[in-house]
């Protein structure tokens, strides 16, 4: 068997998931909502699903989705594109693992910022490449220009940056992302943007798309996610936004790895993204739920760190007094106090900070406050 994958363990969200339904906990880990969709796309699905196709579809996708992505980030970033920039694929997971296949030689180097989703490691390695750590230092995550410069190697091919950030939901601010640009222009080297959360925003910042920096539209590899977009994660539809002639070469992958994705519920996002109405009452949900679960988290002694995107929250369990490690806490929490949290060690390659948790607030109210009491109860035990 492929040794990669034989000294690999099962993700940190399906284990902690597993044990919250071992141990029948409330899941604030594995992020996933249960409110936030549209319903008018659910009912297109519906409809496209028994009135429409469902055979496979062009693997790029179906022009009316690759149209309405085009037209989407036209309208909202003033981007330049047409359906030649745009590759639809089976979730943004697939988007950046055919990414990997398409840009990563045997001995390249990619970049990964750190705590990064656990999903960039293995596959930068899977392609026979070398992942390069450039550490977030806690509790501001900010990219450091001069750490990311001594990261830079004569094999180094990419830079994987993940805006708005999972697992700390923050906000990369023009300075920092004009010093990922400039040292990408200085290498010649390819930024891969993940952007799936560029929608799930709290309005104390202001989201740049890294493709709109000066020059970066060429080298830059955009990942988005209907799926974190209207909150149907299972549905998994992404897509990945390039110039033409990388968005060709990374089709050719996509071609091999899933081929295509289920048109009726391509169909379906296409009608969501020629809207907006829904991005609003999206976001005022997400932030009611965000300022609930840090009202509470005050309340029973953790110090959190407020997330400007995204629906995860990073919670310092040294700053609140607890002595535990991550693994520990996540442990005993969702054993003996009920509840399912993410210690962030798994999201570090080398030299993991142990002294933090991530939380998903994407819950109703009555899932949020009995996650609340069961993190109360978890902070006695220490």
């Amino acid at each position: 068997m492929n040794r990669l994958y034989e000294a690999i363990d099962v993700s940190v969200f399906e284990r902690m998931s597993q044990a919250a339904a071992r141990h029948d906990a409330v899941n604030l880990g594995q992020g996933f909502p249960d409110f936030g969709w549209p319903d008018a796309i659910l009912e297109e699905a519906a409809r496209e699903v028994t009135g429409g196709s469902n055979q496979y579809p062009p693997s790029r996708g179906i022009p009316a989705l690759r149209q309405t992505v085009a037209d989407h980030y036209r309208r909202h970033y003033g981007h330049d594109l047409t359906p030649d920039h745009v590759v639809v694929t089976s979730g943004a997971t697939e988007a950046l693992a055919v990414i990997a296949q398409a840009l990563v030689s045997p001995g390249d180097e990619v970049i990964i910022f750190t705590p990064a989703f656990d999903a960039y490691e293995p596959m930068v390695r899977r392609a026979g490449g070398t992942p390069v750590e450039v550490k977030l230092d806690a509790p501001d995550f900010r990219i450091d220009r001069a750490r990311l410069e001594q990261a830079v190697g004569p094999r180094c091919r990419a830079i994987i940056l993940n805006n708005p950030h999972n697992p700390t939901g923050r906000l990369f601010d023009r300075e920092e992302l004009m010093a990922v640009a400039e040292v990408a222009e200085a290498h010649d080297l390819i930024v891969v943007s993940d952007e799936v959360w560029e929608h799930i925003l709290f309005g104390e910042e202001d989201f740049i798309p890294f493709a709109s920096l000066p020059d970066m539209a060429a080298r830059t590899i955009k990942c988005g996610s209907a799926g974190k977009i209207f909150s149907l994660t299972g549905w998994k539809v992404g897509w990945l936004v390039a110039d033409p002639d990388l968005a060709s070469i990374a089709a050719r992958a996509h071609q091999f790895t899933t081929f295509a994705t289920p048109p009726n519920l391509q169909a379906a996002v296409a009608k969501g993204l020629g809207q907006d109405d829904w991005i609003a009452p999206m976001q005022d949900g997400f932030r009611s739920s965000r300022d609930r679960m840090l009202r509470g988290l005050e309340q029973a002694g953790y110090r959190a760190i407020s997330p400007a995107g995204t629906y995860f929250m990073t919670v310092d369990l040294a700053a609140s007094g607890i002595a535990a490690d991550d693994e520990t806490f996540a442990r005993r929490a969702v054993e003996e106090a009920g509840v399912a949290v993410i210690p962030m060690s798994p999201f570090y390659i080398d030299d993991p900070d142990r002294h933090m948790i991530r939380l998903c607030f994407a819950k109703r109210d009555a899932t949020l406050d009995a996650g609340l009491a069961a993190l109360e109860r978890a902070a006695r035990f220490f």
